[in-house]
């Protein structure tokens, strides 16, 4: 499973949501928002929001499932179902 979090560095939840990852070894790759104009507008198409963190759970499938704030319930399951 591939994670992609778009965030910005003054984001508390964006902060809370990359070490909760990062505690659990899991692998992501962040995208700051504030810096990439691209990469916002991607964020909002994808999850029809501009808050962040945005988090896209991408299955080896390529199915995409989005997450957005720092929804742990949610996370674990998608991180239990990759395992």
């Amino acid at each position: 499973m591939k994670i992609k979090i778009y965030s910005t560095p003054v984001c508390p939840y964006c902060v809370m949501l990359k070490d909760y990852l990062k505690k659990r070894n899991v692998e992501f790759t962040d995208v700051d928002v504030s810096k990439d104009e691209q990469a916002a507008d991607e964020m909002i198409k994808k999850s029809g929001q501009m808050g962040v963190p945005v988090a896209i759970f991408i299955s080896g499938d390529g199915r995409e499932k989005v997450i957005i704030g720092f929804d742990k319930a949610n996370i674990d399951e998608l991180l239990k179902t990759d395992n």
